[in-house]
């Protein structure tokens, strides 16, 4: 099945609200099809910062735009209680008026642990706990009245008015590396969301994608689910070894080399207004966007690309 394609922005909320509204109306404007905060206590690599909580800032930024969706990339789920989790969905569902994008992972970076207290699972547990999180999260959007009795986390008769706006959820993204969390996808997801490891040439990225886009499709099959009822998003990590904005040839060559390895959504971080900087260590340039690569990519590169598919 292909697919159309689809592009998003995320945004760092390491700026004044001020800014974050205007660069939102921005993506807005310019025609992309989703924009994203992440969901971490603070900037992991650069924890002196500012930086605004996520589910907060994206109901308000919900009613500062009007046509691109929007969620968290990803959702911890160190940081949040489920039930309380899909109420606030259900909540910024409503504001947006049936925008969201419910994005879900398995967290795990230290300072959203050391700074809150919050409990630091080994993987095995983080995995088992992110299945059933996301179990709990998805039957109280569907379901008027949720109970809930797992291994890590209980729900007890918990009633879910009034329903959400998108039907018959908003659509569930589960970010996913290993098997484990790869069958939670399969079972749960609307869209799968990956980010090759670190320290991969760009070759080895490109294979771990395609892979791990295999394995989705076999999860899918052992349950009887059709696999493409699951798009397929890549996050753009500003760490890949890869950029694809050094020119159009190379936007181009980058979104067709994952377009096969089965991809069909495309996230970019805009984390500050200019398009480089050196990272956190010192050792490394990020590989970020500015406004005018965004407003080019949006006016003239994206629709050339979409043009190329019908």
């Amino acid at each position: 099945m292909t697919r159309e394609l689809r592009f998003g922005v995320a945004t760092l909320q390491n700026a004044s609200w001020n800014t974050l509204v205007e660069r939102w109306q921005c993506l807005d404007e310019f025609g992309f099809d989703s924009a994203w905060v992440a969901d971490h206590f603070v900037n992991p690599f650069f924890p002196s910062e500012p930086f605004l909580e996520g589910w907060t800032l994206l109901s308000a930024l919900a009613t500062h735009t009007r046509r691109i969706r929007l969620g968290t990339m990803v959702t911890n789920i160190s940081l949040h209680n489920p039930a309380v989790l899909a109420k606030q969905a259900l909540t910024v569902d409503h504001v947006s008026g049936g925008r969201l994008e419910l994005g879900i992972g398995a967290g795990g970076a230290p300072t959203d642990h050391t700074m809150t207290g919050a409990p630091d699972w080994d993987p095995p547990e983080r995995a088992a706990r992110l299945r059933e999180f996301t179990e709990i999260v998805d039957q109280p959007l569907r379901n008027e009245v949720t109970t809930y009795r797992g291994r890590y986390y209980r729900v007890e008769g918990a009633e879910m008015h009034p329903a959400p706006v998108q039907k018959p959820r908003p659509p569930l993204m589960v970010a996913a590396l290993g098997s484990k969390t790869l069958r939670i996808a399969a079972e749960y997801a609307d869209s799968w969301n990956f980010v090759p490891e670190d320290d991969l040439t760009p070759r080895e990225a490109l294979e771990q994608t395609a892979r791990r886009n295999e394995m989705l499709d076999e999860y899918c099959a052992q349950i009887g689910r059709d696999p493409g009822e699951i798009s397929r998003s890549l996050l753009a990590w500003p760490f890949m070894p890869e950029t694809p904005f050094d020119s159009d040839d190379a936007f181009h060559d980058f979104i067709g080399r994952y377009r096969e390895a089965g991809i069909d959504e495309f996230i970019f971080y805009w984390l500050r207004e200019e398009a480089l900087e050196y990272g956190y260590d010192g050792s490394m340039v990020v590989r970020s966007v500015d406004r005018a690569i965004l407003e080019r990519l949006a006016g003239e590169v994206i629709p050339a690309l979409r043009a190329e598919q019908t």
